[in-house]
């Protein structure tokens, strides 16, 4: 049995992770960490990691960025495993996560859904195929309480087509105004904010009289629920080190 601490339990996201752990026969969630403190379906929940007293094998955070430095310094206490799951990591974060994974295992990824990483693996080998012959162009939906934009799954779909140029493209976000021409070396990468969209990225290679267009859509946040106990289940008990959702689909 895999005793699991999710972080930000009474979140959305929190309580969708909690709800696959009680019904997956090889997990149990032990307790929670959140703002608020109290029980969750008899599962004890501190305000904060100095107070919690179980001992997890893996840790699914679904909090926030801001409690990055707070995780990593109970996990490595407790000999413990990662799965984060936060967004709006900055370039400062992304170093302190790498650092750490040198101590312990550390999951990261910009997108939790199976289907996410499949098309990267996809937008990679187009803009392998296709070349410079075609504009890439990046178009990501959310919902409006989102607070980063864009999205890391934005990003993470760039940096792959990138990989095919050598990393010698830019990003643009968005546009405004008499910007001129667009410039080859570019990739454009747009937000929307909107209503209840749980996540919807578009990656479209645009060339002469003729588009081809890469996407996904989830349809449920439970998605990236069972996508963070998967990776926790695949966690454990591994050595320190960086792993992301291509190690579990590898």
């Amino acid at each position: 049995m895999i005793n699991i601490l999710i972080s930000g339990i009474f979140g959305h996201m929190g309580r969708n992770v909690y709800e696959i752990v009680k019904e997956d026969a090889d997990t149990q969630c032990i307790c929670g960490v959140d703002l608020k403190n109290g029980n969750f379906d008899d599962v004890p929940v501190y305000d904060s990691f100095s107070k919690v007293k179980e001992i997890p094998d893996v840790i699914i955070d679904f909090s926030s960025a801001a409690n990055l430095k707070n995780i990593l310094n109970f996990a490595e206490k407790k000999n413990c495993a990662i799965v984060l799951c936060a967004t709006g990591y900055t370039e400062e974060d992304l170093k302190t996560i790498n650092s750490a994974s040198e101590k312990m295992p550390v999951f990261k990824t910009a997108n939790l859904s199976v289907g996410v990483n499949l098309l990267q693996k996809l937008v990679k080998e187009a803009a392998a195929f296709l070349g410079e012959q075609f504009d890439i162009e990046i178009i990501e939906k959310h919902h409006n309480l989102k607070k980063d934009a864009p999205s890391g799954t934005a990003f993470m779909l760039a940096e792959s087509a990138n990989e095919a140029f050598d990393g010698s493209k830019t990003y643009t976000y968005g546009r405004e105004g008499m910007v001129g021409a667009r410039e080859k070396k570019e990739i454009g990468i747009h937000a929307v904010r909107g209503g209840t969209i749980v996540g919807e990225h578009e990656v479209m290679f645009a060339g002469e009289d003729e588009i081809i267009t890469l996407s996904h859509s989830a349809r449920s946040k439970k998605v990236f629920a069972a996508g963070a106990v998967k990776a926790a289940k695949f966690m454990c008990g591994k050595p320190a080190g960086l792993y992301d959702m291509h190690n579990i689909i590898g």
